[in-house]
């Protein structure tokens, strides 16, 4: 009885094979999977469909597509596996777009909004003003995303800053040109698909959307965002470059409009805007906040966290993460890393951790040495470099002023300067030298272009760092052996990782706590942390300018 019982269920098992062949080749169908599969197989289109014929049952001429929706690595052991959900396409191509499209209304005689920065906060908050119906008048201190780039080339031939262009200042903000990473902890905060779609919409790869740790590439961000400029403009919006705004106008307690100077002529040109307004002027912004401070507008300190730049060869992270002495190999991805502990009380973790990139010289003014990483789209370069930095809140350093730790950020861009030769070659170490207390005789080869110059960070850099990183390094050196080495080098000095003031706004409102059509917006106001978190604030200040002039 047994026996007739398995040869009924082979039986019954081979006819629902043949009978799935034969619907593949009559119907088209969808069907989606959770697949773990070798990075080999990842690879590319016809791997993955190879196996999904092998694995699943399908003829592998009827799969005429399929589309990843989620990638992730998992390289925890040495077997390292991708994890996919993958839409397999039977007898058919897709027929809808891989992303949603959002659309954008011709606001030309709407009522305005002014948004003050052209960074990542503001042109969400632009493009969802559009949506609902209202009209961006956009104003960026700096030049436009290309000509940003003439400017930040000349740091590096020059060894000088100009302060209205530079990697902080101009459109697209200082995500334009520090690297185009789209990685968030803040899902609870929005939409984060959202911001994604709307990035794909504008030109940036589809693989956003699926990767764990998406990422544009800082080569492929301009283009995106320049066509996000020419949706502003094509809806009826306003985009004024090199126009900066110097104060806000005010009637009694309600904001009404901007004053501002237009520099974009051989003379600069005092002019008014009028409307309610977004600012959103990033966290380097700080005549902005001197301006606010004097003005009485209330803000509060906020801490942050500095630090330096580290960088390791690729390679070597590579054989780290991976486990295997060869490194990546051919299906692999340049490594990435993540490290954070507690060091006398404080955090000590790594922070917009850059693969195959390159550290940049990040000031935007002059006696200031600041760095920053970068990668491009296909994270090529034979470094990866991360910000090392130690927590700092408002009650470390001395004093009650409200820019106290804006001061702090200064001085230590000041006292790097200074090590660098007063100029932008910047001081650096090696990192097992610095953990040792010994100044190094020589250093590495750098991607940092305007160069490095040996220095003692142990000895001039202040103690509440040194201390710190020195005991996070000799713990992450223990968690991934090879990783606290003499091949690394650290770069001083890391401080632009968040605004040191919070503009204070009204929870539910996003408005600004005494001031009526003032929203502070985004990372220069102190409530969001990287591109994508910037966009959602963005997107929700918008809606909120919107529920403000309804009511009025």
């Amino acid at each position: 009885m047994g026996k007739n019982n398995k040869k009924y269920c082979n039986s019954q098992r081979f006819s629902r094979y043949i009978y799935l062949i034969l619907r593949q080749k009559e119907s088209n169908m969808t069907e989606e999977f959770q697949i773990r599969v070798l990075p080999q197989v990842a690879y590319n289109e016809a791997n993955l469909k190879a196996y999904l014929a092998q694995e699943k049952g399908f003829d592998s001429e009827t799969i005429y597509r399929v589309r990843i929706l989620k990638r992730s690595i998992d390289a925890r052991h040495r077997d390292i596996y991708v994890n996919l959900k993958v839409r397999v396409y039977v007898n058919e191509f897709p027929q809808d777009d891989a992303y949603v499209k959002t659309e954008y209304q011709d606001v030309s005689n709407k009522p305005s909004v002014i948004v003050v920065g052209e960074g990542p906060g503001g042109l969400f908050a632009s493009l969802k003003l559009i949506e609902l119906g209202l009209r961006p008048v956009v104003l960026e201190r700096g030049k436009n995303v290309r000509d940003r780039k003439l400017d930040m080339a000349l740091i590096t031939k020059t060894q000088e800053v100009d302060p209205e262009s530079n990697y902080c200042f101009g459109e697209g903000g200082a995500g334009a040109y520090s690297d185009g990473k789209l990685y968030t902890r803040s899902k609870k905060r929005g939409p984060v698909d959202k911001i994604l779609n709307v990035f794909c919409q504008h030109g940036a790869s589809t693989s956003i959307l699926a990767d764990a740790h998406p990422h544009i590439g800082t080569d492929k961000l301009p283009r995106v965002i320049e066509n996000m400029r020419n949706t502003i403009l094509e809806c009826g919006g306003e985009v004024h470059f090199q126009t900066k705004m110097t104060s806000l106008i005010l009637d009694g307690d309600k904001v009404v409009g901007v004053e501002a100077v237009d520099n974009s002529g051989p003379v600069s040109v005092k002019c008014e805007f009028h409307g309610p307004v977004i600012l959103a002027t990033g966290h380097s912004a700080r005549d902005v906040y001197r301006y606010l401070a004097e003005a009485g507008i209330e803000m509060e300190a906020k801490g942050i966290a500095v630090g330096v730049r580290l960088e390791h060869p690729s390679h070597l992270i590579d054989q780290i993460q991976y486990h295997n002495k060869n490194g990546k190999g051919k299906y692999l991805p340049t490594a990435e890393y993540s490290f954070v502990t507690q060091a006398q009380g404080r955090g000590v973790y790594s922070f917009c951790m850059c693969p195959g990139g390159f550290v940049i010289p990040s000031a935007t003014g002059p006696e200031q040495t600041v760095t920053n990483g970068m990668s491009p789209a296909n994270r090529g370069t034979q470094w990866s470099n991360s910000g090392m930095v130690v927590q700092l809140n408002p009650e470390d350093v001395e004093g009650d002023d409200v820019l106290r730790i804006l001061r702090y950020q200064e001085q230590l861009e000041r006292d790097t300067w200074q090590q660098g030769n007063r100029k932008q070659t910047a001081p650096a170490q090696r990192m097992a030298d610095f953990v040792n207390n010994r100044l190094s005789y020589d250093l590495p080869k750098s991607s940092y272009a305007p160069g490095l110059i040996s220095s003692p960070l142990h000895f001039w850099m202040p103690s509440f760092i040194t201390k710190r990183l020195q005991e996070a390094f000799r713990t992450f050196g223990k968690q991934a052996h090879g990783f606290l080495t003499n091949e690394a080098v650290m770069i001083a000095s890391e401080t632009r990782t968040s605004s040191p003031v919070r503009i204070l706004r009204d929870r539910e409102r996003l408005m600004h706590v005494r001031l009526e059509g003032l929203f502070p917006c985004a990372e220069g106001a102190g409530y969001a942390g990287g591109i994508v978190s910037a966009g959602i604030d963005g997107e929700r200040c918008a809606e909120m300018v919107s529920a403000y002039l309804q009511q009025l």
